[in-house]
């Protein structure tokens, strides 16, 4: 595993670090814009006093805080394996290309010693997942892994219902930011009630900290509404998601492709506003992310 300097650097002075995935680069928007947001994200997080650590694999070495020369050959280079826990194994020994999902980047942030991680919107059950039994491995990584992940809600194309019910089985607290309803990822809320509504990433960094004093296996899962300016229409996104969700199931496409597929159609279908409402939620899901890693690197050293 390689952590570039700045990251192990950070991570040795206790500064405040916080790990991004490499799947929506390569697989959640097209070339230069996967680039374009990649980078802006990192800014967002320096801005507010952090240090980003964008992870990927690289001829099967794992990355942790790529460079600006490698995530723009991230974005531009086609044929990249979507890697989650299950494929880190093969993808290393093979020297390939990988980028890495919210379970795989969970996973290797826990390794590099990376307590925060920044991403869009978490995976979960699929609709219809009471029969197929189609369950992202995110939850399952979230169950194990003392990592916390913010994010906007599960991504809007899930079953959120069955994916709340599932990481309340794998005790996995679900954080509002502001918020008593969680996210539905493209709006701000959905009918589902969170744990516990933060007022402050004060509030979330001791609500963390103490997890951790308690040696509490598991990560925590922080949803932060996208802002209202920039939400999609309720209605709208809806039918958008059951149109390409129909378009699917006529093309047979499952598994790991279904995301990726279900994400591009929904931009075609909503003429690339979903796309803007992604960019704008990610940033601001950065910026919450920062400083909530900001306030618990002061409560480690006590400040």
């Amino acid at each position: 595993m390689i952590i570039s300097k700045k990251v192990q650097e950070a991570l040795e002075k206790g500064f405040p670090v916080v790990a991004l995935e490499t799947t929506i680069i390569s697989h959640g928007m097209p070339y230069p814009k996967n680039v374009e947001c990649a980078l802006q994200v990192e800014n967002v997080i320096i801005e507010n006093g952090a240090i980003p650590a964008t992870i990927g694999i690289i001829n099967g070495e794992p990355v942790i805080g790529m460079s600006h020369e490698e995530i723009e050959l991230f974005g531009k280079k086609e044929g990249i394996r979507k890697v989650s826990r299950r494929d880190l194994a093969i993808c290393i020994a093979n020297k390939e290309w990988g980028a890495t999902t919210v379970s795989a980047t969970m996973l290797l942030a826990k390794k590099a010693g990376i307590q925060f991680f920044v991403t869009g919107g978490i995976g979960g059950a699929q609709k219809g997942a009471e029969k197929t039994y189609d369950i992202s491995a995110d939850l399952e990584e979230l169950a194990k892994t003392d990592v916390t992940v913010i994010c906007a809600g599960p991504k809007a194309i899930l079953d959120l219902n069955i994916t709340a019910e599932i990481l309340e089985t794998k005790g996995v607290p679900i954080i509002g930011y502001n918020t008593d309803k969680m996210p539905a990822f493209f709006t701000p809320t959905s009918n589902i009630n969170v744990d516990f509504n933060a007022r402050s990433p004060l509030e979330i960094a001791n609500i963390i900290y103490t997890k951790n004093n308690m040696n509490l296996e598991g990560g925590v899962l922080v949803t932060v509404p996208v802002p209202k300016e920039f939400a999609m229409d309720e209605k709208i996104i809806n039918s958008a998601i059951s149109d390409a969700q129909k378009e699917m199931e006529k093309k047979g496409i499952k598994g790991k492709d279904e995301t990726p597929f279900l994400l591009k159609k929904i931009n075609e279908i909503t003429e690339g506003k979903s796309l803007e409402t992604n960019i704008y939620l990610i940033k601001n899901n950065a910026k919450i992310g920062a400083k909530v890693a900001v306030e618990y690197s002061k409560l480690i050293k006590g400040e």
